[in-house]
């Protein structure tokens, strides 16, 4: 049986008695003590006691016999013993035989002298006239010599360390093993709790087992279960997979250990490892806490995979390091290994078997009441107007992360302060979905009037097919204004709701809206330009999937082509088909196509005259909503549209439900009879912005 509490208190104890048992040394105890050797040095050291005489002095003594012996140093220093004359005639007191014990000279004179000859000065044969003792010595002053060749040594070490550091904080020699996590202490940080994360109440309900396996271990240990060791948050990128991690640590209140998986990999060879075993050793001692190890697929990729034979991976060495921690401690001790990915397709399998991340959390993308609770989130720091409606702006943003959520309403807010508003109304709010869904806008970009007028036609083709057809999203905004890099032209698209699954009617009227904008061109001007490229390319690839992918065609009938496993080598060297079954691909997908676009010419010339109508409109106004379509139009055949965009005709919070599909145009390199785009009228903007946002890009 587990223990039914954890020691916290203890365990912070024990903390506080482990820095008590490796207390930190100030340097400057260094300092006095090098100061006092030095002292002793100059104080206490015996140095030289004899006395100093000139030069000119030295040459008399010796002419009068005063002059005993003397030693030559480096050819310039003398010293020398004054003779018995010198103390007879009391040229100089005899010295006395009591010692200093601490400088072990004798206190008087000393007898002796000192001078310093001049270099080169001949003074031999004075010497010997005299009858005075001397001697030669040859002293190399070692200490010097040191200094010499230390100093710059040191020097070079001291200015090596400092770039050394500026470059690579963190990468000392001596600390290179030690692992990068973040330690977020739960009386130093501010808490994060479950109310910060909105729209994932799935999640939240698996992760708040965590949290009360932490503060309540009893429940799960007393009829022999245990927690899973470790837990897998797999989503899209911005759906908040690492707040969800710190929330579950601010709920628990217990230390939270975050890094990324990339702090494990490093150039030197085992410092992975060495880090993933510091990481748990500084974990066991923290418990109960949480480990949070963000962007794990950069070290835990399936081994073996496009590795040379006998190679040595520095990546696999440290995953077989972390396989071996989490397979070997206790997960009742109170340490939960959490991690974040958005590729758990390619984790190794290990990593996922039972005993180390064997549990999967899904964090998906908010569906719309995940939306609005996201928007009163991040709006709870905004001036709001009172207009705002977060259920038109969440209808209008479906599958917007939590992240793009968040960057909406800060884009709403810049919107608002660069206006010099005192509250961010709804305008600013569908300014702000525009500028994130297609781009900036670009009303200063030169355009030909020739190129203005074929995308003219070519949006206005796309918007009536889409009008028209019963399948197909409705179309709530044409525009010629240029927007993002590429994009000449857009028209708007929502769907009427979130939608899982399609049919072969509904992919057929979404192939032919693709096509309205080449076949408009076709029409009017009987030839056709480069902007209906990414058209192209998405109707194929759409073709393709119902055809080799889907089962929707009777050419090959119920076969899906695909390999979900390895969907890179689907249809490349390793295809499950042959020669034959690809011609019969390429014909059935051709003749997709081809039965959509005279699907889409037939209901172009029978509405050539308001395709004639809406171009020209276009030329004039450059954007239209959905009012002026379904003046031009009329209304849809299908009857279906956006919950109440029609009700309150002049009111802001007229509701959309959906993100936009943009059909752009790609920029043509043409400049011959640029002209500048006349800006758009301020109340047609302000019409604009009450549709909701999802771009079918043409680049």
């Amino acid at each position: 049986m587990a223990k039914s509490n954890f020691p916290q208190k203890k365990s912070s104890n024990k903390d506080k008695k482990n820095d008590k048992k490796t207390p930190r040394f100030p340097i400057w105890i260094y300092v006095v003590l090098f100061l006092v050797l030095i002292a002793f040095n100059l104080y206490f050291v015996p140095g030289n006691s004899s006395e100093r005489i000139k030069y000119s002095e030295f040459l008399e003594y010796v002419e009068e016999g005063y002059v005993k012996e003397i030693t030559i140093t480096n050819q310039v220093e003398i010293q020398g013993d004054y003779s018995e004359k010198a103390f007879e005639e009391g040229l100089v007191e005899r010295p006395t035989p009591d010692d200093n014990s601490w400088t072990n000279t004798s206190e008087g004179s000393s007898g002796s002298f000192a001078t310093t000859m001049l270099e080169g000065d001949e003074i031999r044969s004075l010497l010997d006239e005299n009858n005075v003792v001397y001697d030669v010595r040859i002293e190399e002053d070692w200490f010097s010599g040191i200094l010499i060749w230390l100093i710059p040594i040191a020097l070079i070490i001291i200015f090596w360390i400092f770039i050394f550091r500026r470059m690579n904080p963190g990468q000392q020699v001596l600390n290179i093993g030690k692992n990068k996590a973040s330690l977020y202490d739960k009386q130093t940080e501010s808490k994060v709790s479950f109310k910060d994360v909105a729209g994932l109440e799935e999640a939240k309900a698996e992760v708040e087992e965590v949290v009360e396996f932490l503060s309540n271990p009893q429940k799960f240990t007393r009829l022999g279960g245990t927690l899973p060791k470790g837990v897998l948050l797999v989503g899209p990128p911005g759906t908040g997979k690492t707040l969800l991690a710190k929330a579950t640590a601010g709920e628990a209140d217990v230390p939270f250990f975050s890094l990324s998986g990339s702090d494990f990999v490093e150039m030197f060879v085992g410092v992975g490892a060495a880090r993933v075993r510091d990481l748990f050793k500084q974990a066991k001692e923290k418990a109960p806490c949480i480990v949070f190890i963000d962007e794990i697929d950069s070290i835990g990729r399936t081994r073996g995979r496009g590795m040379a034979m006998s190679s040595n991976d520095e990546r696999e060495n440290t995953l077989n390091q972390l396989l071996s921690e989490m397979d070997g401690f206790n997960s009742d001790k109170g340490v939960i290994i959490m991690a974040a990915t958005n590729r758990p397709d390619i984790l190794d399998s290990a990593l996922l078997r039972p005993g180390r991340f064997d549990r999967q959390i899904m964090i998906d993308k908010p569906d719309l009441k995940g939306r609005m609770q996201v928007l009163e989130v991040h709006s709870r720091n905004l001036e709001l107007s009172e207009n705002i409606d977060l259920k038109v702006l969440a209808s209008q943003t479906p599958g917007f992360a939590g992240a793009e959520l968040a960057n909406l309403c800060n884009e709403a807010a810049l919107y608002a302060a660069r206006r010099d508003k005192d509250k961010v109304e709804m305008v600013d709010f569908q300014d702000a979905i525009e500028r994130v869904v297609a781009g900036l806008e670009k009303k200063n970009k030169l355009i030909s009037p020739n190129e203005r007028k074929i995308v003219a036609y070519h949006e206005s083709g796309h918007a009536i097919v889409g009008w028209m057809l019963e399948y197909t999203d409705p179309v709530l905004k044409v525009s010629i204004v240029p927007r993002g890099f590429a994009a000449l032209g857009y028209t708007l698209q929502t769907p009427l709701e979130d939608r899982f699954l399609m049919t072969t009617e509904e992919l057929d009227d979404k192939i032919c809206a693709l096509l309205g904008g080449r076949v408009a061109e076709e029409i009017i001007f009987g030839r056709v330009s480069t902007g209906a490229q990414n058209d192209l390319e998405r109707i194929t690839n759409m073709a393709f999937a119902m055809v080799a992918e889907y089962g929707m065609s009777d050419e090959l009938g119920y076969l899906s082509l695909k390999d979900s496993n390895s969907p890179e080598n689907s249809y490349g060297f390793n295809k499950k088909y042959s020669e034959h079954t690809a011609q019969q691909i390429d014909e059935a997908v051709r003749g997709i196509i081809q039965r959509n676009y005279q699907r889409t010419l037939d209901l172009l010339k029978k509405h050539e005259e308001k395709l004639d109508v809406m171009a020209q409109t276009l030329l004039e106004k450059e954007v239209l909503n959905h009012h002026d379509l379904r003046e031009m139009l009329g209304d849809r055949p299908s009857g279906n549209y956006p919950e109440g965009i029609f009700e309150n005709t002049g009111s802001d919070k007229s509701t959309t439900n959906g993100s936009p599909k943009v059909s752009d145009h790609e920029k043509k390199e043409t400049t011959n009879g640029a002209k500048k785009v006349d800006e758009q009228p301020k109340s047609e903007k302000e019409n604009k912005i009450k549709e909701s946002e999802e771009e079918d890009k043409n680049e």
